[in-house]
Order: C-alpha cells, then structure tokens, then sequence
C-alpha cells in the first residue's frame, strides 16, 4: 500500500540540500549490455530489436537495475528515480512494447521503492521520484520543427 510522504519530504527540503541520484543510461551503458542481455529469457525471441530500451531491463535484468540504484544511495543520494524514463505507449511503440509499458513502470518501480526501504532509516529517509522523459514521437505539425517561429 502506498504512503503519502510529501509532508516528510517537505520538512526534510526545508532543513537540507537533498541529494538526487545520477544517469541511469549512463550506469547501464557501463555493462555493455549485449540484444541477448535485454532480451532475457521472456522476450528471447521477440521479434523486433530490443538492445537500448534501458526500461525493459526492470524486467529483464532486475538485479543489475537494483545494484544501480544501491549505487546511488551508498553514493548518498536521498531520491533514486525509476528506470521509467521511456515507459510509455508511445516510446515502447519503437520496440512493439506498447502493451508492456503498465508492467515495465510497475516493475522499475517496485524496484526502486525496495532499494530505498532496504537502507532507508528514521533519520535518513529515502525516496523514490517517478521519471518520465521526452517520446521519440514530435506533436509538432510544424513544417520545420528546428524553427521556433513555425511552432
């Protein structure tokens, strides 16, 4: 069951610089991850490329998602963000995952939330932000969308 901490996590920015973590892309990419690794054993034969959809890994290599989050806290961060950052219909769409990205964001998630109460204590409480980047798709109908003045 979730817990409303807003109020906790107002009262602790109002005492103190909190500490969000890093690049996740960046820490997968350290792995050198190969289409077998992000494939798994579920998705071994998909049938469409899946190296570089870094938010499949919750499901796919969940220990190397957790180890990079325990990364950061032991770094000291105080807010780990989830690996969501293209879990959407819409960037999951690149990969024929559209009907995943429910199961991907829960995954990554949960996660997260288990790396944060593993080390989180009374006073030093952790975090857990949901991320949400940019889509691979433009809304723009705009006959030039690198000039500002057609947007």
């Amino acid at each position: 069951m979730s817990q409303d901490r807003t109020a906790e996590l107002q009262a602790l920015l109002s005492q103190r610089i909190l500490i969000l973590d890093g690049a996740m892309g960046t820490m997968i990419q350290r792995h050198k991850l190969s289409e077998e690794d992000y494939r798994g054993e579920r998705f071994a034969d998909w049938h469409s490329d899946l190296k570089g959809n870094n938010d499949l890994l919750a499901i796919t290599q969940p220990d190397l998602i957790r180890g990079i989050h325990e990364e950061y806290l032991a770094a000291g961060a105080d807010i780990l963000e989830t690996n969501t950052f293209n879990g959407t219909r819409v960037s999951m769409a690149d990969y024929h995952m559209e009907d995943l990205a429910h199961e991907i964001n829960l995954a990554a998630t949960r996660l997260a939330r288990a790396a944060a109460d593993k080390v989180s204590t009374p006073d030093k409480p952790r975090f857990v932000a949901g991320v949400l980047g940019s889509t691979s798709r433009t809304c723009s109908i705009s006959p030039d969308v690198h000039a500002p003045r057609f947007r």
